[in-house]
């Protein structure tokens, strides 16, 4: 997933996109270890889907860019 596409989602979706990008990753480690991988070359691209959401994420929490911070007064 693209930058550009990370940030044109909303804080709801980016949260369950992690979520299933994660659980991505966690199944990836898991059939790599179990000898079932096809594609290894992909843990890159998953684990830099997650690195960009989470970078999204926390810039739009501290008010740098994208929308503004969502606070719970």
């Amino acid at each position: 997933m693209r930058i550009d596409e990370i940030r044109g989602k909303d804080d709801a979706d980016l949260e369950f996109i992690l979520k299933k990008t994660r659980r991505e990753l966690f199944d990836f480690r898991f059939k790599n270890a179990t000898g079932e991988n096809e594609r290894p070359h992909e843990a890159r691209e998953i684990r830099r889907t997650v690195a960009r959401i989470e970078t999204v994420l926390a810039e739009r929490g501290q008010g740098i860019r994208g929308e503004k911070p969502h606070r719970d007064d």
